[in-house]
């Protein structure tokens, strides 16, 4: 008989395989041109690629506890600080350790348009962009929710997310260019281990409060 861990770590795989199929369905379509100044490696991998790395990365650490300041598969994170890491260990591009600020950085995109790997801000402490996550496909994101409780998925239809929902960020086909440290550092493989990218403690996310205190 399979134990409650044992189950949970299978249906962990059966989601990372089943939407690795469904990016996959989108390998052959155009890459998005390269970015003047951008590096060869980066501007040579379709944008396709990069967010079927980023969500297989941000799916392989569901279940990671929360942690306020936290951006580390080892210790937890809060949600900035997991869109960071995820970032960072995918695409060597070092964000803003801060939703608002992470709000600014890329492209606007419109709710209706989209893509996996694109980043979802909400307003959860009665302020515009106060939480973040990362956009997998299927009308769901990512996310590190708040204490108490660990890295899930969600949906975006769900009332209380959508009351909230605040906008999305597309980072992905800009994402060598968008930075300086994005082509100072090499960027390595999806789903490293946590000591190759040593931890980083900068201006914490924000803490969402208790469901029984949010409006």
């Amino acid at each position: 008989m399979l134990t409650i861990s044992t189950r949970a770590r299978l249906s962990t795989l059966a989601l990372i395989g089943a939407v690795a199929l469904l990016l996959a369905g989108g390998a052959h379509a155009q890459a998005a041109p390269p970015v003047p100044g951008a590096s060869a490696a980066a501007a040579a991998t379709p944008a396709s690629a990069r967010a079927q790395d980023l969500v297989l990365n941000a799916l392989s650490l569901l279940g990671a506890r929360y942690r306020y300041g936290g951006d580390h598969r080892s210790t937890g994170f809060d949600c900035s600080g997991f869109v960071r890491r995820v970032y960072q260990e995918t695409l060597g591009l070092a964000l803003p350790h801060n939703a608002a600020q992470q709000s600014r950085e890329g492209e606007k995109v419109a709710e209706t348009a989209l893509r996996p790997g694109d980043l979802v801000f909400f307003n959860t402490l009665r302020r515009a962009f106060s939480h973040v996550g990362i956009y997998i496909g299927n009308g769901e994101f990512i996310h590190a929710p708040r204490p108490g409780q660990r890295v899930q998925i969600e949906s975006l239809s769900s009332p209380y997310w959508a009351r909230r929902f605040d906008g999305a960020r597309r980072l992905i086909e800009r994402a060598a260019d968008l930075l300086p440290s994005a082509q100072a550092e090499p960027v390595p493989q999806a789903r490293v281990t946590a000591s190759v990218l040593p931890p980083i403690w900068p201006q914490p996310g924000p803490v969402l409060p208790p469901l029984s205190q949010q409006p």
